[in-house]
């Protein structure tokens, strides 16, 4: 055979590693599920053609693929993967692909797709051009479902992101539908998906001359299918017009815009006008596009699982993600847009504490920088209500701005304010001819929300004397009838809720789901506690009795495939728990046969979740812990899942189909997660086992081992203290990256222990079972306790001084403490240094607190220094007392500067050291009579200026005596120099000494030249002063 024809797949070494599909994390001990089940497959492949030739290899496929189904897909998953990791043999492996697949690449189609919703942004970036590469093939090929991979990747080119690869991807996707123009065609939803895409896309990019030339790439791509397809765009709804009104500037289309309200019959002449768009709600599908996979996880995460009050963290983290940088701005319209149209909340998840689509709509509000993005952001908001008609809009997509204004009324009424006055004025400045259209709009769905109770009554929110004059008479005018009150405009009572059936069969939430908390956005959650903590764990509310009801599983079970519903009846009518275990797992034996149809996993993880309420019930722990004790009480029937898992090998299909099966679960039961936690702690068939818990983070919508583990630890806290100390050593160690980066996990902790579980987690650190500090760390996560409850705070240092971390470690905290507002770490500390000899750097820290009567640190800590080890105290101050006496200093410049940390001066060590002197009075301490002190003493002496002679006058004449004994000093003829002419017993100076301080710095510079290196050497750890 030829080397040409042994080309290709068959050329691939199957003992060559293949290359990393997802990029490998540095915390991550092991692949990622996806990735082993896909090199595995690839391995198969390779072997399989390794060293044979074309002919053989293509023989060998086809025979192996006729098999079965599993052995079909292991060569098409195969195929796939050599495709991603070798770019040079992709051609030779996509033909194979086409030759050996038997149900039309929908295996292929299917993994992509899963790739690019839970995985694209691991992906390796040769993996992500080859990606792009095989749809570009597909889309050639014309393969059926090609057209939802490209919407597929539409999804992930981020809004208000202009960094290289959202540009490259934009880019690319954009060349495939512009050179595939006939196929794209065929297709309406991709024709509108694309256009409302990358409408939506023009607006971000502008600039650079790459973006200018992308950006008419896209304004031709629109501008064409609008022309061409209109009728296919229509479909988009109303939002078409918002996004057409951003670009309206751009000539081309200005010329559009002239002919969808003068001439829209040249359109389609099924086209009657702009109203037409207008009128029409648009459809979830193209406000979750603008979105990508991992906004929209996030976003549903915090509607669905985060209490209202402890948002700041998600919100900082998507702040931080998302919406930091300047082009960001942009994104907001989109995400309130998606939060109106498409995240529905159920009525269980409205009645309950779960934040609500208001508070983060105005989190979202209060980030805009710019006028502009304001007022976008406030248009998005109330743009269904502008055509709102009852028929054909839902309540849900107008309820969040009412209750934004209704909410911030109090804590924030200039939002109220300013939403109200832009709802006012949009409604002659919309569009003026369509004007009584946009008011009867207004109207109507204000009417509609008084009607379903969103609001009894809107008087005391259009009429409130927070508001000003203009403001109240302007809404007077413009909605009377809605101004008059029954009731003095008092707070709005809270109402019977009235369910609403709606048309994705979920209700609305009426007014009382709202009321029971004051509306509090992120920025401000700080200010909530009277003493100005900031706090995110805290008030616990008191558990109500569980009042058993019986379970229903009726609604799932039509749904079970029969010999499934026949286990699952059998699961329910079960006595005993070991009659339930052996149930449960021939449940997992059924889910594992190779015929079983994944899409009833939600189904199945339905009925266990109502089953198996009572398991998530109560505490897990057992009271008295023992080996019997503990394997006794992970022998529940859900358990059966863990054990199985715990049994499997990493880079088993079943292995991946039971993770499922819990991640089903988990977004049903939350609880899910920690017993798992504690399964993997107690039970001796799952020792060693531990980085399971990181394959089930991956496989959940989550899909972060970080966010996972916190959010399960905070539902243990909440839940069982007991066993939130029994997993602490556990998660500490197996997760050291994810847990000692920050204090998020110890605030936890420390929030909800008492004493004695505090004193049994410093047991297990000084038994070396614990870490929960290391160096690299430590001072910042101290600095965030600041914020902590005073026993919170005792807490953590009691935890850390446990660990055998040197003080100097973060004896910088110092520059953070204020003696108002940090006694509690100041105290800890102050015990501590007492223990410690005495550094340089210490010294230095100590002295560079500011100076203030009743903060008795700095002196309390010399004090005892002085006692115990006072000439190497004298030594350290000498040698800071020349450094900063050697450069010169704007002392007033950095006593205002913006910095907030402490800067050491010499004014500072001196005022330091006068009240040491008066602490030492009238004690037998003779520490002010070491040589290193008056010879530091004489030296800052002879160089400072009559103001603070006059002022450490005092201080100064420790050195005199000393002075007049020793005139001539042995040592150091250089320091004798200094000194001598400088008495002040000689106040006169000679003729040439001049009064004017800089000039005296600058001989004092040119007679001492070494002592200005070491300042700025030593100086390096704290930043130089003299900058």
């Amino acid at each position: 055979t030829s080397a040409s024809q042994s080309a290709g797949i068959a050329g691939v070494s199957h003992c060559a590693r293949p290359s990393f599909i997802l990029k490998p994390l540095s915390y991550y001990p092991y692949l990622s599920v996806l990735q082993n089940r896909l090199e595995r497959c690839m391995s198969i492949v390779t072997s399989m053609t390794a060293g044979v030739s074309e002919r053989e290899a293509n023989d060998a496929l086809n025979a192996y693929v006729c098999k079965g189904l599993p052995q079909h897909e292991e060569i098409c998953l195969g195929l796939f993967t050599l495709i991603l990791t070798e770019p040079a043999q992709a051609q030779k492996c996509y033909r194979d692909l086409a030759l050996v697949s038997r149900d039309g690449m929908n295996i292929v189609l299917n993994k992509i797709n899963q790739i690019l919703m839970e995985k694209y942004l691991k992906l390796q970036d040769t993996c992500r051009t080859q990606l792009v590469w095989l749809v570009r093939e597909l889309v050639k090929s014309g393969v059926l479902g090609a057209d939802g991979v490209c919407m597929t990747f539409m999804k992930q080119i981020a809004g208000g992101d202009v960094t290289a690869k959202n540009i490259w991807l934009a880019e690319s996707v954009l060349d495939i539908l512009t050179e595939q123009r006939e196929w794209v065609l065929k297709s309406s939803i991709l024709i509108a998906m694309a256009v409302y895409t990358y409408l939506r896309l023009i607006v971000d990019h502008h600039g650079t001359a790459q973006l200018q030339a992308l950006r008419q790439k896209e304004v031709d791509f629109c501008i064409s299918l609008l022309r061409e397809r209109f009728m296919e765009c229509l479909m988009i709804g109303r939002d078409l017009v918002r996004l057409l009104q951003n670009v309206a500037r751009i000539p081309e289309f200005e010329l559009l815009w002239k002919d969808i309200i003068h001439n829209p019959q040249a359109l389609s002449p099924q086209f009657t006008g702009i109203l037409q768009l207008l009128q029409s709600r648009t459809s979830r599908k193209f406000l979750a596009c603008r979105l990508t996979p991992d906004m929209e996880t996030k976003l549903l995460f915090m509607t669905s699982r985060v209490r209202f009050g402890q948002q700041k963290r998600y919100q900082d983290w998507f702040q931080r993600q998302y919406l930091s940088t300047p082009d960001s701005q942009s994104l907001r319209c989109d995400l309130i847009r998606y939060i109106c149209g498409v995240v529905h909340p159920s009525n269980e998840v409205l009645s309950s504490d779960i934040l609500p689509r208001w508070a983060i709509i105005g989190w979202l509000l209060t980030t805009c920088t710019s006028n502009v993005a304001a007022s976008n952001a406030k248009l998005a908001l109330f743009y269904d209500w502008l055509f709102f008609s009852p028929d054909k809009d839902s309540i849900m997509n107008i309820e969040p701005a009412i209750l934004v204004m209704h909410h911030s009324m109090k804590p924030h009424p200039a939002i109220t304010a300013t939403l109200l006055d832009f709802m006012c004025r949009i409604i002659p400045n919309f569009y003026p001819p369509l004007e009584g259209h946009v008011r009867q709009g207004v109207f109507s769905s204000l009417n509609h929300i008084v009607e379903k109770r969103v609001l009894a009554h809107l008087a005391p929110l259009f009429d409130n004397p927070k508001l000003d004059k203009e403001l109240r008479a302007m809404l007077r005018e413009k909605f009377p009838e809605f101004c008059s009150s029954p009731s003095p405009p008092v707070e709005v009572k809270i109402e019977e809720p009235v369910s609403m059936e709606m048309d994705n069969h979920m209700s609305d939430k009426d007014e009382s789901c709202y009321d029971n908390a004051e509306a509090a956005f992120s920025d401000d959650e700080e200010d909530l506690n009277s003493k100005g903590k900031k706090r995110e764990f805290r008030f616990h509310p008191i558990k109500e009795t569980v009042v058993e009801e019986p379970v229903d599983i009726t609604p799932y079970l039509d749904q079970l495939d029969e010999s499934l519903r026949d286990k699952v009846l059998q699961l329910q009518k079960g006595s005993d728990t070991e009659a339930q275990c052996e149930v449960m797992q021939e449940i997992v034996d059924q889910v594992l046969e190779e015929d079983f149809d994944s899409e009833q996993l939600s189904v199945l993880a339905s009925c266990l979740q109502e089953l198996f309420k009572a398991h998530f019930r109560g505490e897990v722990l057992p009271e008295e812990i023992t080996e019997e004790s503990l394997e006794e009480s992970v022998g529940k029937p859900l358990y059966l899942i863990f054990r199985n898992l715990c049994q499997m090998q990493e880079d088993n299909s079943s292995f991946s189909l039971l993770l499922d099966l819990l991640s089903e679960l988990y977004q049903k039961q939350p609880k899910i997660g920690y017993h798992l936690l504690y399964y993997l702690r107690a039970s001796k068939a799952a020792a060693g086992k531990m980085n399971l818990y990181e394959s089930f983070a991956q496989a959940t919508q989550l899909g972060d081992l970080h966010t996972c583990l916190m959010m399960d630890m905070k539902a243990c806290q909440e839940d069982d203290v007991r066993l939130l100390c029994h997993l602490t050593p556990s998660i500490y160690t197996e997760f050291p990256d994810e847990t000692l980066r920050s204090g998020e996990l110890l605030n936890m902790i420390v929030a909800v222990i008492d004493s004695a579980q505090l004193q049994e987690l410093v047991c297990h650190v000084m038994m070396g079972n614990l870490v929960m500090f290391r160096k690299d760390s430590v001072l910042n996560i101290l600095i965030q306790s600041l914020d902590w409850e005073t026993f919170e705070q005792y807490c953590a240092w009691q935890l850390f001084l446990a660990h055998n971390i040197p003080l100097e470690t973060i004896i910088p905290i110092l520059q953070h403490l204020k003696y108002k507002e940090h006694p509690e770490a100041l105290s800890c500390l102050l015990l501590q240094l007492r223990r410690e000899k005495p550094s340089e750097e210490m010294v230095k820290m100590v002295l560079s607190r500011p100076c203030h009567p009743d903060d008795q640190f700095t002196t309390s800590i010399l004090r005892h220094w002085c006692m115990k080890h006072d000439e190497l105290l004298a030594e350290h101050i000498k040698s800071l007392l020349i450094k900063n006496n050697s450069l010169p200093r704007k002392r007033q410049s950095l006593r205002s500067s913006s910095s907030k940390l402490a800067q050491l001066t010499l004014e500072q060590i001196l005022e330091h050291l006068d009240n040491l002197r008066l602490n030492l009075t009238n004690t037998k301490q003779n520490f002010f009579s070491q040589t290193p002190i008056l010879q530091a003493l004489q030296h800052v002496q002879a160089s400072c200026d009559e103001a603070h002679k006059m002022k450490f006058s005092d201080l100064f004449s420790l050195a005199e005596e000393y002075e007049d004994s020793s005139t001539k000093p042995p040592k150091s003829r250089r320091k004798a120099a200094l000194s001598s002419p400088r008495s002040r017993k000689n106040a006169t100076q000679p003729p040439n000494a001049e009064e004017d301080t800089g000039c005296r710095w600058s001989r004092q510079e040119d007679t001492k030249p070494k002592p200005t290196k070491r300042k700025r050497k030593g100086s390096s750890a704290v930043g130089s002063d003299s900058d």
